[in-house]
């Protein structure tokens, strides 16, 4: 069945997965897998584990997930953070489709988390296949803009090239580049996360299995969405819990 969104919005569950009332049973449970993967026990029983205890909706466990994680892995990432105020003149490997999904759905009207350590994520799932949205140019175009006002040195654009439409989408970030003057490139590659991770350039993303294992990092998506999506739906889970000793 061909796929018709024309969005990258809310999924319907999420009116009611993420009401306000929702919150705090959300934050404690990401609070609870934390202190839980903190102290070494293995993630995925872990992650049923806390799910099943606060009777979460397969929302919100891939919510819980995604903000989760343990203080080790969280003082590491704060630890390699370029500030926004550090950029300048800093080039930079972009995780496309991770930095980009995002943004698209701060502009569509889907739920976008913030995790303990500061990132925003999107809920959305590819599945090998990347559909454009109306979004999708207007997100290109106000990650450049950050780029261009943070004043970062060049950027390299990273697309998985086994998920489908990559070409037409690496295509259209040439074309945005090119009208506004952006020294970018963009490449397609099996792995973008491989490359993400050996030394080179700060990385922009916000995929915790990049974020734990690659050097310097920028919080991109994030810096997009408070400058240029002011209404965008934020669900903060994680942010404001606090290390555990």
């Amino acid at each position: 069945m061909p796929d018709k969104r024309q969005h990258r919005g809310a999924n319907p569950e999420d009116v009611t997965a993420f009401a306000e009332s929702a919150l705090p049973v959300l934050t404690e449970a990401v609070s609870d897998l934390s202190w839980l993967l903190t102290r070494g026990y293995g993630e995925r029983s872990t992650k049923k584990l806390v799910g099943d205890r606060f009777a979460l909706t397969e929302r919100q466990r891939i919510a819980m997930r995604r903000c989760a994680c343990s203080d080790t892995d969280l003082q590491s990432r704060i630890s390699r953070l370029v500030s926004s105020t550090s950029v300048g003149g800093v080039p930079v490997r972009i995780d496309g489709y991770n930095v980009l999904t995002t943004v698209e759905a701060a502009l569509g009207g889907g739920v976008v988390l913030v995790g303990r350590d500061g990132c925003y994520r999107d809920m959305a799932s590819m599945h090998g296949n990347f559909k454009r949205v109306a979004e999708t140019p207007v997100a290109i175009r106000l990650i450049g803009q950050t780029l261009a006002r943070l004043g970062t040195g060049p950027a390299h654009w990273l697309l998985d090239s086994p998920v489908s439409n990559s070409g037409r989408l690496k295509q259209l970030i040439a074309e945005c580049a090119e009208e506004a003057g952006w020294a970018w490139t963009v490449e397609l590659v099996p792995d973008p996360d491989r490359v993400l991770i050996e030394a080179g350039p700060a990385v922009a993303s916000a995929d915790s299995g990049v974020l734990d294992r690659c050097g310097s990092w920028i919080n991109l998506a994030r810096e997009v969405v408070v400058e240029s999506v002011p209404d965008a739906w934020i669900v903060d889970l994680g942010h404001s819990i606090p290390s555990v000793a």
